[in-house]
């Protein structure tokens, strides 16, 4: 994948939220849209799945045809009946399995935390698309270590694209509440925000310090630590924005962030 003439991709973190969102069309589905008409096209997207856990070990999805896995229970048939058939990228995969000592995998496929947002991203699935599982076993420093070490792929056009929720409570999802979250979730999202735009990505690596409002907004650490990815991968001075904010069903964060 060295190749000087790739044009450097910025690093994202998207909320994916509810599945149904794969099939909306939102202000977030819309806000996809018009990030990936804003950006370079990639020669690859590496998402950093919520979805892929591996605990002990990382993975990365190494075939060519990535089969759509859909990885949930309950939804209209209309989105077990969604494929994305995009291209994988085993030469991507071979790269960051020596960046990450992470094992090349071919069983796994496209969760929903890739297809959910790359169908509004690239709706032609015409970009080549691999996952990094996550280990959740490992210390949120060792993410970082890992983080800063693929960082190199975004000057070789790959798209580090985390997918996650940076609050995510689903034993306290209020489904009567399409829009707005409870007062800790607010809270914790904000504090977050904060701490994005001032670069202390090591107090995000500690969230837990904030006690309670953290113990509810990250109850599990599988769709937090897909965020640390990008930041972690953020230059100094490099700008920051946030492409999609809003909280939804009281315990979900849709926010939404750009590096570069």
């Amino acid at each position: 994948m060295n190749d000087t003439r790739a044009e450097r991709m910025p690093a994202l973190f998207l909320g994916h939220g509810n599945p149904m969102h794969a099939l909306d069309d939102n202000e977030f589905t819309r806000s996809l849209r018009t990030l990936a008409e804003d950006m370079p096209r990639p020669r690859a997207v590496l998402v950093v799945s919520a979805h892929w856990l591996t605990p002990g070990e990382m993975r990365v999805l190494g075939v060519e045809s990535p089969r759509t896995i859909h990885d949930f229970w309950g939804f209209p048939e209309e989105l077990y009946a969604v494929e994305y058939p995009a291209a994988g990228a085993p030469d991507v995969a071979v790269r960051v399995a020596a960046l990450a000592s992470a094992h090349v995998d071919a069983e796994w496929g496209l969760d929903h935390a890739s297809w959910a947002v790359l169908r509004h991203m690239y709706p032609e699935a015409d970009v080549p698309v691999l996952e990094l599982s996550l280990d959740v076993a490992a210390p949120a420093a060792d993410h970082l270590r890992i983080a800063r070490g693929l960082s190199v792929l975004r000057e070789e056009g790959v798209l580090v694209l985390g997918s996650g929720n940076l609050v995510h409570n689903l034993r306290l999802v209020d489904w009567n509440t399409p829009r707005g979250g409870y007062d800790w979730a607010e809270e914790f999202d904000e504090w977050a925000k904060e701490c994005i735009e001032a670069g202390d990505v090591d107090a995000l690596a500690d969230w837990g310090a904030l006690g309670r409002i953290a113990s509810l907004a990250v109850p599990t650490n599988d769709h937090y630590l897909p965020m640390l990815y990008p930041l972690a991968m953020r230059e100094s001075g490099e700008p920051v924005s946030f492409p999609y904010e809003g909280l939804e069903m009281g315990s979900v964060s849709m926010r939404c962030v750009r590096v570069g």
